[in-house]
């Protein structure tokens, strides 16, 4: 089993859907990591050697940030958001969607699930005559 940036990557899996399993490396950037280390896409993890494991190694981390650097940047660019009170930072803190999207009706993934709001009965006014 091959550990790369802290992860180990799953043996059965052909190198380039296993470097997707590292935060911050989607199937565009695996690409690009596997052209530049000249290892085959096809190969799996299994079947890597020790110097394709430490070509791959190298170049993920000399050229990206990946795991936890990255999701403490994330975090601390959102934290930044909310500290200048930017529009994006007031929805980060509400835990609303920060895009532009509808929330009348949809937006439950960010906004938890419905809760119910008790019906009260109107206070009886004056009555006509």
């Amino acid at each position: 089993m091959a550990r790369i940036a802290g992860i180990d990557l799953p043996n059965e899996k052909r190198i380039d859907v296993a470097l997707t399993y590292i935060y911050g490396i989607g199937p565009s950037t695996a690409k690009k990591i596997i052209a530049a280390t000249s290892v085959s896409p096809s190969t799996r993890v299994k079947n890597l050697t020790d110097e394709e494991t430490g070509r791959i190694r190298n170049v993920i981390e000399t050229s990206h940030k990946v795991e936890g650097a990255l999701r403490s940047e994330i975090g601390m660019n959102i934290k930044r958001l909310m500290e200048i009170g930017s529009y994006r930072g007031l929805r980060h803190r509400r835990s609303l969607p920060v895009r532009g999207q509808r929330t009348k009706t949809n937006a439950r993934t960010r906004k938890g699930p419905k809760k119910t709001m008790s019906q009260k009965k109107k206070a009886a006014g004056p009555a006509h005559k």
